[in-house]
């Protein structure tokens, strides 16, 4: 694992590089009522071999966050962790667990570490970080600003792109804040999947840090240019299939949902949204996702 310090990178020899795959899934998207809900706590799909994407059941948490399982020869790494501590409601180290066997089982290696680490510190992506602190061979990184940075480099360079290898497998990662002060961005050169937290998806784009979210939106559009990137991948669907409407907040039934995935364009349709909304605050509504700027006080911090 190389996350000593970020510096750029390319895919190297005997990586695999992007393979383009659909994502045409049906995710669990919450029940009409709660005391009939059928859904599992936790939906598995398997986009490849080595990829695994979950979702947490709305039942459990309205939230239902998104959560990526990623394989590399020596180690997985589990980005965000849910919404709900309790594994008897939410049983996320046990599937996680059952996962990783079914791979070994395949390709087995006694070695084979798991790395936890998110996308921010916001509790419905951290929560299940408990369940993972008394597995062996594992690291949890703690998602705050004063753990995070300095696992990535980006206490010392924050506009570096640090890298995660995983064993042939190497993530780049970015410090891309705006939406919290401690966000990271993920792109994967295996899949093409630029895994963006809560900065962008299909939902309320909540921006505690207007200037900082600005020029995130900015880096990506930079950075994607020089990547093959195949899907955009934020935690959460807010949005329904109707232009520029969503879900109420705390909504627990969504079954006009448009899918996960976002592409590169989008991430321009944001930055001119950026534009139109100017020094306006307050929520502004556009085709597929919702801009919400929420400056803090005057001489309070941002991202927090």
């Amino acid at each position: 694992m190389d996350a000593q310090g970020p510096r750029a990178v390319d895919a190297g020899a005997g990586e695999r590089t992007s393979t383009a795959r659909t994502l045409d899934v049906r995710w669990i998207h919450g029940s009409p009522s709660a005391k009939h809900n059928t859904d599992p706590d936790l939906q598995v799909h398997v986009h490849d071999a080595d990829t695994v994407i979950l979702r947490q059941n709305m039942a459990v948490d309205y939230e239902a966050p998104f959560l990526f399982l990623l394989f590399g020869e020596a180690r997985a790494v589990l980005i965000d962790t849910g919404a709900t501590a309790s594994p008897a409601h939410f049983p996320l180290r046990r599937v996680v667990d059952g996962l990783i066997r079914d791979r070994q089982a395949a390709r087995p290696r006694d070695d084979y570490e798991l790395l936890v680490l998110h996308t921010h510190a916001h509790g419905d992506h951290v929560a299940g970080d408990g369940q993972f602190t008394d597995r062996p061979r594992t690291r949890v990184v703690d998602a705050a600003l004063d753990a995070a940075w300095p696992f990535f480099g980006f206490d010392r360079d924050p506009d570096g792109v640090a890298r995660v290898d995983l064993g042939g497998r190497v993530l780049e990662c970015l410090a891309t804040p705006g939406h919290h002060a401690a966000s990271v961005t993920y792109f994967d050169p295996w899949t093409g999947f630029l895994l963006t937290g809560d900065t962008v998806y299909p939902g309320r784009l909540y921006v505690e840090d207007w200037p900082a979210f600005t020029r995130t939106v900015d880096r990506l559009i930079n950075f994607c240019a020089d990547r093959p990137v195949t899907h955009v991948l934020g935690c959460h669907i807010e949005m329904t299939r109707r232009p520029g409407v969503d879900y109420p907040v705390r909504t627990t039934y969504q079954p006009d949902e448009p899918p996960l995935q976002m592409t590169t364009a989008q991430l321009a349709d944001i930055r001119a949204a950026i534009d139109t909304v100017g020094d306006r605050p307050g929520r502004h509504v556009f085709d597929d996702f919702v801009l919400c700027r929420r400056d803090p006080p005057e001489g309070a911090p941002a991202g927090t």
